[in-house]
């Protein structure tokens, strides 16, 4: 009970400390043409079938963006790393921004990535330097979809799961790759029920958490179907300030097949005290 009761205050610690920080080429384009059609006819199912693609894909690298607003503030946090769909473990180095005054810079944050947790390593706030903060998602009123200043690429996939209404917008190119763009809402009750594992856990939890459980977003395949970048834009309730928060996620993959080798910490590593506010 009161390891459960520590990691729930972890868990708030980490919302407060976010918040404050507040197609083929050439020969190919018939076929193109063709699978830009079948896409097109049936937009909702191609996108909930988008987290089972990422998990064949097996891994990629990540990059990750999230921008807050709230009483006139907006602070961006980002992220880079690697993620395991298979294995369903991620790493990410995660850089706050600086101060409002900008004078101090804050140390990367290392996050590992796992199902049901999230383990944060130069945490702070009282935390020894060489261990570990262990967060139990299932128990943040977000998920861990905003939490951790990055949202889990499996997960920000999963939340495709509850695609209510989509629209093809059409093709288009980032980064080099030739990518479908398409946008809509989703519903994070219905991502709940579709995911997998702990993520189904999760996203339940943000579906009661959230300011609303509806969730836009843009996203852009590519000709295997896998997510290249995703954009959500959730509304989080920020208790200390009895404000609403409007978060916009961005998530891009690539490097798809890279190695991804994602240890998590041993029990001996995780810091059993208490966290400072």
């Amino acid at each position: 009970m009161a390891k459960r009761q520590q990691r729930q205050a972890g868990g708030s610690v980490v919302v407060a400390t976010v918040l404050m920080a507040c197609a083929c080429a050439g020969g190919c384009a018939g076929s193109g043409a063709a699978l830009d059609d079948a896409r097109a006819a049936d937009p909702v199912g191609t996108l909930r079938g988008a987290a089972d693609t990422l998990v064949a894909a097996g891994s990629s690298k990540t990059r990750t963006s999230m921008e807050m607003a709230t009483g006139g503030t907006r602070v961006t946090i980002r992220g880079e790393g690697v993620y395991d769909y298979r294995e369903r473990l991620g790493r990410l180095k995660v850089l706050l921004p600086q101060d409002p005054a900008g004078t101090s810079e804050h140390r990367p944050i290392t996050e590992l990535l796992a199902p049901g947790a999230l383990f944060m390593k130069n945490r702070g706030a009282g935390v020894p330097a060489d261990k570990w903060v262990r967060v139990d998602t299932a128990t943040l009123s977000d998920g861990n979809l905003v939490t951790g200043g990055a949202t889990d690429p499996l997960v920000a996939a999963e939340v495709l799961r509850g695609t209510r209404t989509a629209t093809y917008v059409g093709a288009t190119e980032l980064a080099g790759t030739e990518v479908r763009h398409y946008r809509g809402t989703a519903d994070l009750t219905a991502a709940a029920r579709g995911a997998s594992g702990a993520d189904r856990e999760v996203l339940a939890a943000a579906a009661k958490g959230f300011a609303t459980a509806a969730v836009p977003f843009d996203v852009y395949l590519d000709d295997r179907g896998r997510v290249r970048k995703v954009r959500h834009r959730f509304s989080f309730v920020n208790g200390r300030q009895r404000g609403t928060v409007a978060v916009a996620s961005t998530t891009l993959l690539y490097d798809f097949g890279v190695a991804a080798d994602v240890r998590l910490p041993a029990a001996r590593d995780i810091y059993a005290g208490k966290i400072a506010e």
